[in-house]
């Protein structure tokens, strides 16, 4: 980790008290879904961004869910809490990936792309994993929020963009030029925030699972994957399918299951 770059992680304000009080009750092994539902419905604009997401077509549901508790019944408490924080935390920042050559609606739309083909990838046969992957989800790019700044300041978008251009990776571009890439980054940030370990060490280790701890492995394998299906540009392609159906077999992850997500996502 950079000097430069800590010091933007350890600048940032700390997460509001919605956002602990949800990370309380999920972490609470004596909690309930009433619980979390009532934690949620005591901020209406947070229950809207909720309901907002969870309305998307990405999901794939024929009925409109029109209620905190139909969002958790329907999705779970660890999917729900990942719409939660996402939009918690987005709010956080003040965005500008130009150095990316994306806009901030591009940017949205890659975490929302990868959220939605990761949820219909697990949902039934991995949905006990959803509470770590729903949030790593959401969550993994938002070091680029920081990078990008760095770029900026460094006066260093040309020479990003050329390595880009020549390296084809974006996070092979951003450890050249900035010396540490996004997984690094969102990793440091929500261990600034004090999430718990498992989730900071699925996003740190999701381009390389086999560092992670042993049970942090297959959810980061999972994470791997749908970061190469939905690349930067948010663009699901034949390339970027064929990559990441590369990374199944080589993970043993359930191919069938993420053929459906996939038609599902286009």
């Amino acid at each position: 980790m950079t000097e430069e770059i800590l010091k933007k992680i350890k600048q940032l304000p700390p997460l509001p008290e919605s956002a602990m009080q949800i990370e309380a009750v999920y972490q609470d092994p004596d909690s309930s879904f009433n619980d979390m539902v009532k934690i949620l419905e005591k901020d209406p604009l947070l229950t809207a961004d909720i309901l907002k997401a969870a309305n998307s077509p990405l999901y794939g549901f024929s009925r409109e869910i029109n209620a905190i508790s139909q969002a958790v019944g329907l999705f779970g408490m660890g999917t729900v809490r990942g719409f939660a924080l996402a939009s918690i935390v987005k709010k956080s920042f003040a965005l500008d990936l130009s150095p990316y050559g994306i806009s901030n609606d591009m940017f949205s739309l890659l975490s929302k792309k990868q959220h939605g083909l990761m949820t219909a990838w697990c949902l039934r046969k991995e949905n006990r994993l959803l509470g770590v992957l729903s949030p790593a989800a959401f969550l993994v790019e938002i070091g680029k929020v920081l990078i990008a700044q760095q770029i900026m300041t460094d006066g260093k978008e040309a020479e990003f963009k050329a390595a880009l251009t020549e390296l084809g990776d974006v996070e092979e571009a951003e450890r050249e030029i900035i010396g540490v890439d996004t997984p690094e980054v969102s990793a440091t940030i929500f261990a600034q925030w004090k999430f718990e370990e498992g989730l900071v060490d699925v996003i740190r280790n999701c381009q390389n699972p086999e560092q992670a701890a042993e049970e942090d492995q297959r959810p980061a394998q999972i994470l791997h994957v749908v970061r190469v299906a939905v690349p930067i540009n948010g663009v699901v392609t034949d390339e970027s399918i064929a990559a990441a159906k590369e990374l199944i077999e080589k993970y043993s992850l359930d191919m069938e299951s993420f053929d459906t997500a996939v038609e599902n996502a286009k």
